[in-house]
């Protein structure tokens, strides 16, 4: 019998897992993948078939091939305009409303950062991206409440994202626990330095 070709969506549904996913261990040597001229990915079902028993369950995904899918999760998730339902947005013009959309990168990167990084190097990243949220809020007369509303949006749109990323990729709930437990840590240093460098710059400036 001929090996059957298959596309990029009838593999997902094969191996149980979003498209994005698939897409994103074609592109990083993790599943067998064929290119057309057209440059299309297409799967033979033999090879899936023998990566899904031998390989899936034991596989897993390096946490910073993750967070890049997280962030491209992120972006789409943000360009839908849910940013314009957020009352201290609101209350923007259109140049600080482009340096907040423009921030949220400072805190992917930094989590991306983070997943590597030492305690110290962690802290001095954290302090850095908390330093960043409060000062911009300073500038563009946010409140600290604001100001700690901005930065919430993009932790949760963060979480949520993870959430449906490692959701998608069956990543191993030991795996996934971890990953979360660091988000909340550092993410948890980054609003406290925000609230405290909130109140500085105000001391500072009486």
């Amino acid at each position: 019998m001929t090996d059957e070709w298959l596309s990029l969506s009838d593999a997902a549904k094969i191996l149980g897992v979003h498209p994005s996913t698939v897409r994103l261990w074609s592109d990083k040597g993790v599943l067998p993948v064929h290119k057309t001229q057209g440059g299309h990915r297409r799967y033979k079902r033999s090879e899936i078939s023998l990566w899904a028993e031998s390989s899936q369950k034991s596989r897993e995904i390096e946490p910073e091939k993750m967070m890049q899918e997280v962030i491209r999760n992120v972006r789409m998730q943000i360009s839908e305009g849910t940013l314009r339902a957020e009352s201290w947005y609101q209350k923007l013009d259109e140049e600080a409303r482009m340096q907040y959309r423009m921030s949220a990168r400072s805190l992917f990167h930094g989590l991306m950062n983070y997943v590597s990084a030492n305690d110290e190097e962690a802290a001095t990243e954290a302090y850095a991206i908390g330093y960043e949220y409060a000062s911009r809020a300073r500038r563009y007369n946010l409140s600290y409440v604001d100001a700690a509303k901005a930065f919430l949006f993009f932790r949760d749109s963060l979480i949520e994202s993870v959430i449906k990323v490692y959701g998608d990729a069956k990543v191993p709930a030991s795996q996934a626990s971890q990953m979360y437990s660091k988000i909340h840590t550092f993410t948890d240093q980054i609003l406290i330095s925000l609230l405290q460098t909130y109140e500085s710059l105000g001391n500072a400036s009486r």
